[in-house]
């Protein structure tokens, strides 16, 4: 374990927002020796019961486990985790299809709680030196030269001054909103004509109704749903369809136009799911978008990092594992830059920044394949054939999908790395791809 930074005297660091990034990042700081403000405008979460139909169960993977693993969390936040190692796909007629994330079937996301995620990383926030947590503290300005800010609390406006802060404060972030009015930072979110809804299967007997070692997608071409196991054996299952149209969320509004259409899209779930329409009434629509902003950083001391400098679509799993990533290329620059905040906020902004671009891009795309293409036997096809490359040449072939999950190369040299191999193994998998159409056998040639 790092003790600190080589900086003789520490600024104390103040961070905006206790999510998932906020409190990974407080207990890295408090790691390296500097007292930590972290701020939070919500109630502290662990007191009440969690927002009704917003959670998104997350996807953790091997980017926000090296993350926690460096610190010692890994253990501790993995006892609630489901391990998921592969895709299970649900046809509106027919037999269910297994797809494995790895071609050995070996490796797995894991599916956990937004919720029980950020307990335990605030219960660590907490525990850690020099950390002090408050809640109900919503920021409402910001003076990046001086470090000034004013909060808006229960008890009234609480003005504070800080030599850094830090900006973890989520998709809707106020502190790149302060930058964005006042201090030239251009900000932009695209948001997506899809929105998404939270629906709930519960345990049947006391088991699991569907199989928990599994992702469950229901593609519907221009829509989808999705499933992921939950501890109490439940799943948390989301819609993702779109806002408008005929089999958008404004068009069902009635309790009988919600069951005709989940009979008629998804009718292996209607059984399943006894409380699906009041569900669907209920639970609110989540919107979807991805926003990129720039300068991520002002003056050398107020930053933006995870998703209040880069929130992604949620179609790659990736929105916490890369808000962790971030806290951990953050903590290399400052120790590279002996705890110099001047230097080291411009250099994690230029390391990372083609990073969560390229992840934004592939977030995108795996929306069109999830909710289009996991169905079709062409798709079948290209997977069976990639995780026969995957075999045949070890190390020189690795798909996109291993690459994002199972490995922590930056993302942007996975994009790079991805089009080389469809280059250079064009004629390779050409080979393979006829010997197993022909033969239904792989040939398999060393390497």
């Amino acid at each position: 374990m790092t003790t600190g930074h080589g900086h003789r005297e520490k600024d104390p660091v103040a961070v905006v927002g206790a999510g998932l990034a906020g409190c990974l990042l407080a207990c890295y700081l408090a790691r390296a020796g500097y007292r930590v403000d972290l701020y939070e405008r919500r109630p502290d979460p662990r007191a009440g019961s969690p927002e009704r139909g917003r959670s998104i169960n997350l996807a953790l993977s091997e980017r926000g486990l090296d993350a926690l693993r460096r610190i010692g969390l890994e253990e501790q936040v993995m006892a609630d985790a489901l391990p998921m190692r592969g895709r299970m796909i649900h046809p509106v007629a027919g037999q269910l299809d297994f797809q494995q994330y790895s071609h050995d079937g070996r490796r797995a996301i894991n599916s956990i709680s937004r919720g029980a995620l950020n307990n335990a990383l605030l219960a660590a926030a907490e525990a850690a030196p020099g950390v002090t947590v408050r809640f109900g503290h919503r920021l409402t300005r910001l003076d990046p030269r001086t470090g000034e800010m004013a909060f808006e609390t229960p008890e009234g406006e609480v003005r504070v001054t800080a030599p850094v802060v830090l900006g973890a404060d989520g998709a809707g972030s106020a502190v790149r909103g302060e930058l964005a009015a006042h201090h030239g930072t251009r900000e932009s979110t695209d948001w997506l004509d899809y929105g998404y809804k939270e629906l709930t299967v519960p345990a049947v007997d006391g088991e699991f109704a569907l199989d928990p070692g599994a992702l469950h997608i229901w593609p519907r071409g221009t829509s989808m749903m999705i499933a992921l196991p939950n501890p109490d054996r439940s799943f948390t299952c989301t819609m993702f369809w779109p806002t408008e149209g005929p089999a958008g969320f404004a068009a069902l509004r009635t309790p009988a136009e919600i069951e005709d259409h989940f009979r008629t899209h998804y009718p292996d779930v209607v059984p399943l799911a006894p409380d699906l329409v009041d569900d669907y009434l209920a639970n609110p629509v989540g919107r979807l978008g991805t926003v990129r902003c720039s300068p991520w950083q002002v003056e050398g001391r107020v930053a933006l990092l995870g998703d209040a400098a880069h929130a992604i679509v949620p179609f790659y799993g990736q929105g916490a594992n890369c808000g962790f990533e971030d806290v951990v290329e953050l903590d290399r620059c400052l120790t590279e830059t002996a705890g110099d905040w001047g230097r080291a906020l411009p250099l994690f902004e230029r390391r990372r920044k083609e990073n969560t671009d390229a992840i934004a891009e592939m977030a995108l795309a795996n929306f069109v394949e999830m909710r289009d293409k996991v169905a079709s036997p062409v798709f079948r096809f290209v997977k069976t054939v990639e995780h026969a490359l995957e075999r045949a040449l070890p190390g020189r072939f690795v798909s996109r999908y291993e690459l994002v999950s199972f490995s922590t190369v930056p993302y942007a040299q996975v994009q790079r790395r991805v089009r080389r191999q469809q280059r250079a193994l064009g004629g390779t998998a050409a080979v393979l791809a006829a010997g197993l159409a022909v033969g239904g056998r792989l040939i398999r040639r060393k390497p």
